[in-house]
């Protein structure tokens, strides 16, 4: 057991390692740069598609540009957010959250790509109903010959969206901020009951299909966003007066050779640094692994590049906002410097040190809407996938299948699985950008058709 786990432990490595990233970075770059920089001319335009200037309810699909944007939200806005952002600063000090945000920067061209063709070749399931996503886009896209692609990213999708990795860490951060400081036993039975209250919350919610997931998400995301920025601006009043330095040193120290705690990928050298930054903000956003283009393409729209322009505000939201909301409450308050915590601890001594008594549970509730809210959309990507293997009549049995998980990931600490998992969500990513860059040409020309067809009138 020993050596497997070590095994899957070296998958799952090797899967988010250097291959994606250059997959996910280069391929952004590529699309960034033969789209001529396209998120920064049409920015203020997809704010009006998001807003509803362009909504029609004759056209084909199942929800609104903001219920699609909001559910992909609700599964990238997470534990990354929290977490993730608080290993990079204590590996990598101020610098790393400079180069999150040229990830989000790059991953919005991703984003716009890849939602983009999940409109322009959506494609019917058994039932006949309209769907979108990597496995539809490459099978209307680039043939029927190209399936074995689509099944290959439908197979990992039923594994990489179990929620077992955020079930397990939501639990560690209510034994761990909740319930052991106030001397309750942690144990099975503890972990239990936060497993059955999960389960009963997202089963509500999935076992009503999409539109009750998009309609949950469209209410809770925009006030799970708001009151985390309440609360760090609550921090950052506190912490005034050293905004500005920090601010500062994000860029200064973005291209300076230091490392803060031990050594990462290339051992202490900027190139280093650009990938810490860099794969956390990946691992955040999602942008290329093919999540994403499943929520957008069940969008009301018969314009695909309107449902692009909307899916690429998603890493300005995720993380130009919220990443850089948690990376300035853990900078200005000086615990990035001053404790060895990592990881959630890290946020919560930020919370912690900035609003005694109760900033830790604010970070709690913060941490619990962002995790529950992520559980709806993942069992809908998981439930997709497996209506494209075997059947839209079959596609309850995810349901099934994933609250069992949600059990699993509270109860028990199965690093082998959630290696496994993560393993295959980064898996995800390589038939969705390697089709997404085959037809990017093809994009190119839809945008040009839509800029002539909405501005030239």
């Amino acid at each position: 057991m020993e050596h497997l786990n070590r095994y899957i432990s070296d998958f799952a490595s090797f899967a988010w390692g250097l291959p994606l990233l250059i997959l996910l970075i280069g391929g952004g770059i590529y699309l960034l740069i033969l789209s001529r920089f396209l998120p920064f001319r049409f920015f203020m335009h997809a704010i009006k598609v998001l807003r509803g200037k362009y909504d029609n309810p004759d056209d084909p699909g199942e929800i609104s540009h903001f219920q699609a944007l909001t559910t992909a939200l609700s599964s990238t806005i997470g534990m990354g957010n929290i977490a993730g952002v608080a290993v990079a600063i204590s590996i990598g000090g101020p610098g790393a959250v400079f180069w999150m945000w040229t990830s989000a920067i790059i991953g919005m061209s991703t984003k716009f790509f890849t939602s983009t063709l999940a409109i322009m070749y959506r494609g019917r399931d058994s039932a006949g109903e309209l769907q979108g996503g990597p496995m539809y886009f490459i099978t209307e896209g680039l043939g029927k010959s190209w399936k074995p692609l689509a099944v290959f990213f439908s197979i990992c999708g039923l594994v990489g969206a179990l929620p077992v990795f955020n079930v397990n860490q939501l639990t560690q951060a209510i034994n761990d901020i909740l319930l052991r400081p106030n001397g309750v036993e942690i144990g099975f039975e503890s972990n239990l009951t936060v497993g059955i209250v999960l389960v009963i919350i997202t089963s509500v919610v999935i076992l009503g299909g999409l539109n009750r997931i998009s309609k949950t998400a469209s209410k809770l995301v925009p006030a799970m966003v708001l009151l985390y920025f309440v609360s760090v601006l609550i921090i950052l009043i506190v912490n005034f007066d050293k905004v500005p330095n920090y601010l500062g040193l994000i860029f200064t120290d973005a291209f300076s050779a230091n490392f803060y705690k031990g050594d990462t990928f290339l051992g202490g050298v900027i190139g280093g640094l650009m990938l810490l930054g860099i794969r956390r903000g990946a691992f955040s956003n999602e942008a290329g692994i093919g999540t994403a283009p499943m929520a957008h393409g069940a969008a009301k729209t018969s314009e695909p590049v309107r449902e692009g322009l909307v899916a690429m505000l998603g890493p300005a939201i995720d993380t130009l906002v919220v990443c850089t909301l948690t990376a300035l409450a853990i900078l200005v308050t000086g615990v990035w410097q001053t404790t060895d915590a990592n990881g959630v601890s890290l946020t919560a001594s930020a919370f912690g040190n900035a609003m005694p008594g109760f900033g830790k549970y604010l970070l709690l509730i913060c941490i619990a809407v962002f995790s529950i809210s992520s559980l709806f959309s993942y069992s809908y990507y998981g439930s997709k996938c497996l209506s494209f293997l075997i059947g839209a009549d079959k596609k309850h049995y995810y349901n099934y299948m994933y609250i069992v998980s949600i059990i699993l990931g509270a109860t028990t600490s199965l690093s082998m699985m959630i290696n496994l998992i993560d393993g295959f969500f980064a898996l995800m990513a390589f038939p969705t950008m390697f089709t997404t860059l085959m037809l990017a040409p093809r994009v190119i020309k839809e945008i040009k058709a839509y800029h002539f067809r909405t501005f030239n009138k």
